[in-house]
C-alpha cells in the first residue's frame, strides 16, 4: 500500500495531466454525438432567416444564462481552507458547468473536476464534504419552481393540457422542503460549516440557474416568433427538465426534447418551429459555452503540460502557429495573384484548384489584387515579428473571412478559418518587436513578388488588348484574360495596392529607433578610454562616421561599441573598448535591444577571445584576416637580413630627410600642408571610411603625427598616430606624396620602430592584413567559398593582399581577426552588407553634425 501512495505522490503531476486530457476526450465524444445528431441545414436555415441583431443577442444571453453556475464555485471556496483569486473560480467555475451542462453523467464529473480544481491545499474529508453539499443544493431551484408550476397550473389555472404531470411536480417540489428540514434540524458534522448565509447563498445560485436557463429558453421562442402563452411554456420547461434529471442523462438531452416535442404539440405549436426552438437551445446554452470552457480548459491543461515541460510546449505551439500564418498570408497571397493575373493559368492547373478554396474569396478583380497584397504586407510584419501587424492582421484576416463565409458557406472552410484566426491569436506572444527591419532576403522577395506581378500583368494585358491594326501574335491559352474591362480594375487596384503596401511598410519600419542615433560625445569616449585603457580600434570613434553604443552600469559609461546599420544588420567594428570584465553582460543587453528592433548583429575584425564568446551565444564566424605585431625589444637593423634596409635609411640621412613626432592642436597652414600630401597620395580616389582612417581635420587633431621632411623642409610624408595603450604603438592614416623618393615608406615604420623602443613601447601594430586561406579548400562550403570571394575582391582600392606580403618583413607575429554573425543568417547575404559598409565612401554628413565649435575641444 505504501509503495502505491509512494508512487501515486512521485507521479502526481503526470497523473493530473491523464485525467485532465480524459476528461477532455470524454466530453468531446459527447458533444460529437450531439453535433452528429443536429440537422445543420435546419440550423442554417432558421440563422438566415434571423437577423445579425438576433443572433448576436442569442449569444449573449445564452452565455449569460449560464453565469449563476458560478454562484456553486464561489460556494465551494468558502469550505475549504485555501484560498483562490475570482479569476481562478469563474475560470474553473465556467469549464466545470459547461462540461457538466454535456456530460454530467449524474454530477460524477462536476465533483471530479471540482476536486481537481478546488482540493490541492485541503484534505479529502473537506474537499468530499464541499461538494456533497454543493450537489446537494443543485436541484434546490428546479425544487422551488416545481411548486410555482404547480400554482401556474392550478392555481392561475394556465397550461390546462400540464394538470395530469402534477405527481412529478408534486415530487419535484418536495425535494426542497426535505432538503432544508435536513440540513436544519439533523445535528452532524457533515453540515456543522453550513449557515444559513451560506445555504440561502447555495439557493439563490440554484434559483437563478434554472430561472436562467428557463428564460433564455422561453428568448428563444419569442426570436423565432412562436405565439404562445410564457407562463405555460415556464411549467412546461420545469416539468421536461425534472424528467432530464430523472432520466439522469446530460442536459436532459431526449428525454428533455421528447417531453417539449409532445408537450409543444398538445398546445398547438408545430413541430417544425420546435425542433428549430430546441436546436437553437442547445446551441447556444449548451454548446457555445461549452466551446468556451474547452478553449479555457485546454489553456489550462496547456499550462499544466507547459510547466511540466520548463515551457518549451508553449514556445513551440507559438512558433509553429507563427510559421504557419506566416505561410498561410504569403500563400494566399500569392495564390489570389496568379488567379488574378494569369485566370486561365489559375483554374486549369490542378494543385492551384485545390489550394484556391483555402485562401478568401473575392468577386471583384480589384479588390483581390489589393486584398493579396494586404495579405503579403501583413505577412512580412507578422513574420518579422512585428507588434504593431498584431491587429491589423486579425483586421484584414477577419474581414477575409466574414466576406468568404458570406459568399461562400462550408463547415470544412469555416473550421479551416477559425484555425487560422486561432493561430493568429496563439502566437501574438511571438510579436515582440518594435519595428520591422528589412534584410536583403526580405526586399527581394517582396520587392520580386510586387515586380513580377506587376510584369506579368503587364504582359498580360498587352497580348490580350493590343490596338486594332498591330501586327498579330498568338495568346497563349494560359495567358488569355476573360475582359479588358477586368483587366483594367486589376491593373487599377496593383497600383492602389503598391502604395497601400509601401504605407503598411512604412509604418511598420518607423518608430523610435535607438540604433540610428549616432552618440558621439568626445567626454564620454574619452573618459571610457583613460579610465579602462584603449584597443587598436579604440580610436576610430573621433571619425565620427560610426553610430555609438553605450553600456552603463549604476548609470556610469564602463563601455562602447561602435558600429553602422545596414539594412536589418548592426556592424560592429572590433572589439568594444572598456572594462572587459563586463563584456559578455554588455553583448548580452545589446543583443536583446538589438533584437527587440529588429537588428541582427555582425562584429567585424574581432580577435578570437570575442569571437568564442559570441560562439557561445549564438553566433558563427568565418576568420578574414590576421593582425600583424613587431616585437620592439627584437627589432634591430643589424645583420646580414636588415642591410637593405640599413643602406635605405642611411640614404635618407644622408639625404637630409628627417622626422619628427608632433602634437595637436595642429596649426590651419600645417593641415593645409598634410592634406596636400594626402591628396597627391589619394590621387583622385574617394577615402573609405568605418574600418579605416580618412583624412579629417577633426580626426588628426585627437593625435600625434610623425612627418617626414625632406631636406627642404618641406613634408613628403606623414602617418597619424593610433592611439592605444601604455605599451602598443600603432599608426592609422600613413600617406606621401607622389614626389616623396622609393622607401619612404621603409623610412616611416624603422623611424616609428625606433621611437617606440625609445620611449618604452613594448609592440608596434603593423594592421590588418587579410587572407586567402578561407573557403579555398575543397572541402570548404559553397557559402564559405562565396563570402570569402566576396571578400578578398570587395577592395577595389586599398590593396591588402600585397600590403601582407610587405608587412611581413617586419612582423613578429600574427593574431587572427574574424567576422562573427548569427547562426540564421546567411553568410554571403552578411558578407555582402559587411563589404558594403566596409568599403563605403567617408560620411560628410556626419561631420556636418557635429559643431565647429568642438573642433578644438
Amino acid at each position: 500500500m505504501k509503495k502505491v501512495k509512494d508512487f501515486i505522490k512521485q507521479k502526481s503531476t503526470i497523473l493530473q495531466l491523464m485525467f485532465v486530457a480524459s476528461v477532455l476526450i470524454l466530453v468531446l465524444v459527447e458533444i460529437s454525438k450531439i453535433i452528429r445528431d443536429v440537422d445543420w441545414n435546419q440550423v442554417s436555415d432558421g440563422l438566415l432567416s434571423q437577423s445579425i441583431f438576433s443572433i448576436i443577442m442569442m449569444l449573449i444571453l445564452g452565455m449569460f444564462s449560464v453565469t449563476p453556475m458560478l454562484i456553486y464555485d464561489i460556494s465551494i471556496t468558502s469550505f475549504l481552507s485555501e484560498k483562490f483569486n475570482w479569476k481562478y473560480i469563474l475560470k474553473s467555475g465556467w469549464i466545470t458547468n459547461t462540461f457538466t451542462n454535456i456530460a454530467g453523467f449524474g454530477g460524477i464529473l462536476g465533483a471530479t473536476l471540482r476536486a481537481s480544481f478546488y482540493g490541492k491545499k485541503s484534505s479529502k474529508k473537506q474537499v468530499l464534504y464541499a461538494i456533497s453539499k454543493i450537489a446537494l443544493f443543485l436541484l434546490a431551484g428546479l425544487s422551488i419552481y416545481c411548486w410555482v408550476s404547480l400554482f401556474i397550473i392550478f392555481g392561475l389555472h394556465i397550461g390546462a393540457g400540464l394538470t395530469k404531470y402534477w405527481i412529478w411536480l408534486v415530487g419535484g417540489g418536495l425535494y426542497f422542503p426535505l432538503l432544508f428540514s435536513i440540513t436544519k434540524f439533523k445535528n452532524n458534522a457533515f453540515f456543522g460549516d453550513l449557515t444559513l448565509k451560506k445555504e440561502l447563498f447555495l439557493i439563490m445560485g440554484s434559483c437563478l440557474e434554472w430561472a436562467g436557463a428557463g428564460l433564455f429558453f422561453i428568448y428563444i421562442g419569442l426570436v423565432l416568433g412562436v405565439k404562445f402563452n410564457i407562463l405555460e411554456i415556464f411549467a412546461l420547461y420545469i416539468i421536461a427538465s425534472v424528467f432530464g434529471v430523472i432520466s439522469m442523462v446530460p442536459g436532459g438531452l431526449g428525454s428533455f426534447d421528447v417531453f417539449i416535442i409532445l408537450g409543444m404539440e398538445s398546445i398547438g405549436i408545430g413541430n417544425a418551429d420546435v425542433i428549430v426552438w430546441l436546436l437553437f437551445f442547445r446551441i447556444f446554452y449548451y454548446i457555445v459555452p461549452f466551446f468556451v470552457g474547452t478553449v479555457l480548459f485546454v489553456h489550462t491543461l496547456g499550462n499544466k503540460v507547459n510547466e511540466y515541460f520548463d515551457g518549451i510546449p508553449s514556445a513551440l505551439l507559438q512558433k509553429t502557429a507563427h510559421i504557419l500564418i506566416t505561410i498561410f498570408m504569403y500563400a494566399s497571397g500569392i495564390i489570389m495573384l496568379i488567379e488574378a493575373a494569369v485566370p486561365s493559368f489559375a483554374f486549369s492547373n490542378f494543385i492551384l484548384v485545390k489550394l484556391y478554396p483555402l485562401t478568401f474569396l473575392f468577386l471583384h478583380q480589384m479588390t483581390d489584387v489589393i486584398f493579396a497584397f494586404l495579405l503579403i504586407a501583413m505577412g512580412r510584419g507578422f513574420e518579422s515579428r512585428v507588434k504593431k501587424s498584431f491587429w491589423p492582421t486579425i483586421i484584414v484576416l477577419g474581414i477575409g473571412i466574414v466576406n468568404t463565409l458570406w459568399r461562400v458557406y462550408t463547415p470544412g472552410l469555416a473550421w479551416f478559418l477559425i484555425f487560422i484566426m486561432a493561430c493568429v491569436i496563439l502566437s501574438r506572444k511571438e510579436l515582440y518587436r518594435e519595428q520591422l527591419r528589412y534584410s536583403f532576403g526580405k526586399m527581394f522577395v517582396d520587392g520580386g513578388i510586387f515586380t513580377v506581378t506587376f510584369l506579368l500583368y503587364l504582359l498580360v494585358g498587352f497580348l490580350n488588348f493590343r490596338p486594332i491594326g498591330h501586327k498579330s501574335i498568338p495568346v497563349p491559352e494560359v495567358l488569355i484574360f476573360q475582359g479588358q474591362q477586368i483587366w483594367l480594375s486589376g491593373f487599377m487596384g496593383m497600383i492602389l495596392a503598391g502604395i497601400i503596401m509601401l504605407i503598411i511598410i512604412t509604418s511598420f519600419t518607423s518608430d523610435t529607433d535607438p540604433f540610428r542615433k549616432m552618440n558621439f560625445d568626445k567626454k564620454r569616449i574619452k573618459k571610457i578610454i583613460d579610465n579602462y585603457s584603449g584597443n587598436e580600434v579604440s580610436h576610430l570613434a573621433f571619425l565620427r562616421d560610426k553610430n555609438i553604443y553605450y553600456y552603463r552600469v549604476n548609470g556610469e559609461d564602463i563601455m562602447y561599441f561602435m558600429y553602422r546599420r545596414k539594412n536589418d544588420k548592426l556592424i560592429f567594428m572590433g572589439e568594444p573598448v572598456g572594462n572587459m570584465d563586463y563584456l559578455k553582460d554588455a553583448i548580452k543587453e545589446l543583443m536583446t535591444q538589438a533584437d527587440y528592433y529588429g537588428y541582427e548583429l555582425v562584429f567585424y575584425e574581432i580577435n578570437s577571445k570575442l569571437t568564442m564568446l559570441l560562439h557561445d551565444l549564438g553566433f558563427d564566424f568565418i576568420k578574414n584576416g590576421e593582425e600583424g605585431y613587431v616585437t620592439l625589444k627584437d627589432f634591430s637593423l643589424s645583420g646580414k637580413k636588415k642591410r637593405g634596409e640599413r643602406a635605405l635609411i642611411n640614404k635618407f640621412e644622408r639625404e637630409g630627410y628627417t622626422f619628427e613626432m608632433i602634437e595637436p592642436p595642429f596649426s590651419k597652414e600645417l593641415i593645409q600642408e598634410l592634406k596636400q600630401v594626402s591628396d597627391s597620395w589619394l590621387d583622385g580616389q574617394l577615402e573609405k571610411g568605418f574600418s579605416l582612417g580618412f583624412f579629417d581635420e577633426y580626426y588628426l587633431n585627437q593625435a600625434n603625427i610623425s612627418i617626414i621632411k625632406d631636406a627642404d623642409n618641406k613634408i613628403v610624408a606623414f602617418a597619424s598616430m593610433m592611439p592605444m595603450d601604455d605599451k602598443t604603438l600603432s599608426i592609422d592614416l600613413m600617406r606621401h606624396s607622389k614626389q616623396a623618393p622609393s622607401g619612404i615608406m621603409d623610412k616611416i615604420f624603422i623611424t616609428l620602430f625606433e621611437y617606440g623602443k625609445e620611449n618604452g613601447y613594448e609592440r608596434f601594430d603593423m594592421g590588418m592584413a587579410p587572407l586567402a586561406n578561407v573557403g579555398t579548400s575543397q572541402y570548404s562550403f559553397i557559402e564559405e567559398r562565396a563570402a570569402h570571394f566576396i571578400y578578398e575582391y570587395g577592395y577595389s582600392f586599398y590593396g591588402f593582399q600585397g600590403l601582407r606580403d610587405y608587412k611581413d618583413k617586419y612582423v613578429s607575429y600574427w593574431l587572427p581577426k574574424y567576422t562573427a554573425y548569427r547562426k540564421r543568417s546567411s553568410i554571403v547575404s552578411t558578407m555582402l552588407e559587411v563589404t558594403s559598409v566596409v568599403n563605403s565612401k567617408r560620411r560628410e554628413q556626419f561631420r556636418r553634425e557635429i559643431s565647429l565649435s568642438r573642433f578644438w575641444s
